[in-house]
């Protein structure tokens, strides 16, 4: 039987890494990963791009179950809760504000490019073997270090919540997730 083309997307995942890597303007892929789920909410008032399209969760599924990377072990309750889910959700955007806001210092000329990418928002690793641009505005190659930034973390925490519990587990405190679960719930009550 033949898989249906959606249940590859989890190459574009890894395909997206491997680019970043070489070249981080590949980065700015990644703003499908955003603009699609949200769009999809929006439009269909459902949850299809998680449950279907997303090609993390994908991933994660195939790290977990194929591979076996997952203690498959339940989550803790807390981190089920929607208080931390939510929680989560307003510490990612606060970081997200930020990267814009430094992409923002750059296109205005305040500060210079920063060829590093910060893993876990905290610690900053040199990447600028994959900054191989030229004559492109400085904004748009710092926006790309930033995006990679928060893909790669959102991605590294993804793969250690599959080691310590089920797979896809991140799927639960994802940040699109969340937001695409709040447009459904408003969607339902218009």
């Amino acid at each position: 039987m033949k898989k249906p083309w959606y249940e590859y997307m989890w190459i574009i995942s890894v395909l997206y890494l491997i680019l970043g890597f070489f070249n981080i303007l590949f980065a700015w892929l990644g703003m499908f990963c955003f603009i699609i789920p949200l769009l999809i909410s929006v439009i269909k008032g459902n949850k299809s791009y998680c449950n279907k399209y997303c090609g993390r969760g994908q991933m994660l599924t195939w790290l977990g179950k194929k591979i076996g990377i997952s203690r498959k072990k339940p989550m803790p309750r807390w981190m089920t809760k929607k208080w931390f889910r939510y929680g989560f959700l307003a510490f990612f955007m606060i970081m997200f504000a930020q990267m814009i806001f430094v992409t923002f210092l750059v296109f205005k000329d305040v500060r210079g490019l920063s060829e590093t990418v910060k893993l876990l928002w905290t610690f900053k690793i040199p990447w600028s073997f994959a900054y191989k641009v030229t004559g492109l505005p400085l904004w748009i190659s710092q926006f790309a270090f930033g995006f990679y930034s928060v893909m790669l973390t959102s991605t590294i925490l993804g793969i250690i919540t599959n080691i310590l519990f089920k797979p896809r587990s991140w799927c639960i405190y994802c940040p699109m997730g969340t937001m695409t679960q709040l447009i459904c719930e408003i969607k339902d009550k218009s």
